[in-house]
């Protein structure tokens, strides 16, 4: 969430920003800024108010010292009608601040000045790229065909026990799984981060903490008895454990690791980029989550992005890492890096992970502070990327390490799958 602060000091700017990620809804910063001038108002009447019926009191209690029985009498009307007048404008404070945090909520983050101009995910840019494209053997199959010739991955029995996108792993693939997440948080601890295991189901505060709410609500799996969400990655309940937290100067960085299954709706999802393991309702990721002091939190993104190519080459899978132009961009990121595989056998390029710096947008939701060297309250900052996201690095190994008598696993992962070849 944006500071009022922000947008009162250059509102103009705030706009051209806003414009640049294509939020139609500018005049919202107007609004926001009427509302807290509003809201300040209410205040001034209301402290107004409170500081007569202070002075008042104290006259009352002079004048029952001195006897004048009649005279505090009259003062004590005089500070009931004026604590009368106090109910509407606490009333009305109320109702002014949640329709001011509301809209607030309404905004995006405003974009860092190295996001690149543009709408669609043509317009990212390439930052840099890596590994090299296989030769595939005659007769190269698809991952949805290769998980069927050895037997790794049932799409139809997901979908007979619950719907399309909820796959079911047999055997070697489900021992895949299991292979590729303990790898990806052992390459992540032997970095200095933390394992959390969390729950798996949010609350609304947690979800409107880390911008899923009201932004994604058409996106997340509700549960309307328990007013719980299930979460979309383990971004949402692994940030919120520093909600109403101030963090001491001597825990930076605070650097945090979870695995977690991950449950989107995919609204409007469809075509040939949902088939197979490309686009799921339920699946498995690993995140890396830090937060920062923020004159650090740049330095600390790009160290994120070196962790997750590191990650990524030591897969031996051809990549690119592209930044992601305003209109590309999620709601709550100030700035993103996007990891793409190729597929050699889809001969597409697919997302593996997203590496954002949010600055102080989330942590301003979550009330996440640390007290500076000068002993003054300030924001921190927050990051997080997917190290990896399962379902397309499954894709691209199968595809890519595919040879004419099975699939050849990468050497890091030999020791977790406790063989060489899926045969």
């Amino acid at each position: 969430m944006l500071q009022v602060s922000v947008l009162r000091a250059n509102p103009e700017e705030v706009k051209k920003k806003l414009a640049k990620k294509h939020f139609k809804q500018l005049e919202l910063v107007d609004t926001i800024i009427s509302l807290d001038d509003e809201r300040k108002k209410i205040q001034l009447d209301f402290d107004t108010i409170q500081a007569s019926i202070n002075t008042a009191s104290k006259e009352i209690g002079k004048l029952m010292g001195q006897g004048n029985k009649e005279a505090a009498e009259a003062m004590k009307a005089e500070v009931s009608s004026l604590k009368t007048g106090l109910e509407p404008l606490k009333e009305k404070m109320a109702i002014t601040e949640q329709t001011l945090l509301d809209t607030l909520l309404q905004l995006p983050n405003l974009p860092a000045a190295d996001v690149p101009e543009g709408r669609t995910p043509e317009e990212n840019v390439v930052v840099r790229e890596g590994g090299n494209k296989p030769s595939l053997p005659n007769g190269a199959q698809a991952h949805w065909d290769l998980t069927k010739k050895y037997n790794l991955i049932d799409f139809e029995l997901g979908n007979k026990i619950t719907g399309s996108g909820f796959p079911v792993y047999i055997g070697k693939g489900a021992k895949l799984q299991r292979a590729l997440i303990q790898y990806f948080l052992d390459f992540n601890t032997a970095a200095g981060y933390t394992e959390y295991l969390p729950p798996f189901m949010v609350n609304a505060a947690s979800a409107m903490g880390t911008g899923q709410l009201p932004d994604k609500e058409g996106q997340m799996y509700y549960m309307p008895e328990d007013d719980f969400y299930m979460i979309p990655t383990a971004e949402v309940p692994v940030t919120n454990v520093y909600r109403d937290v101030i963090i001491k100067e001597e825990q930076f960085p605070i650097k945090m690791t979870a695995y977690s299954p991950c449950f989107r709706r995919e609204a409007g999802s469809y075509g040939k980029d949902v088939r197979g393991l490309n686009r799921l309702h339920q699946f498995e990721k690993v995140e890396i989550i830090q937060i920062v002091q923020p004159e650090k939190s740049y330095a600390v993104l790009e160290e994120m992005v070196l962790h997750v190519e590191k990650l990524l080459q030591s897969l031996e899978l051809p990549y690119h890492i592209l930044r992601l132009c305003g209109g590309d961009m999620g709601f709550a990121s100030a700035i993103t890096y996007d990891f793409e595989v190729f597929s050699a056998a889809q001969e597409r390029w697919l997302e593996v992970s997203s590496v954002s710096n949010f600055e102080s947008f989330q942590t301003h939701r979550l009330k996440c502070r640390y007290k500076d060297e000068n002993g003054k309250m300030q924001l921190a900052h927050s990051l997080n990327g997917s190290s990896l996201a399962l379902p397309r690095i499954v894709a691209c190994l199968l595809e890519n390490h595919q040879k004419e008598n099975g699939i050849q696993l990468p050497t890091a992962l030999v020791p977790y799958f406790g063989a060489a070849m899926i045969d």
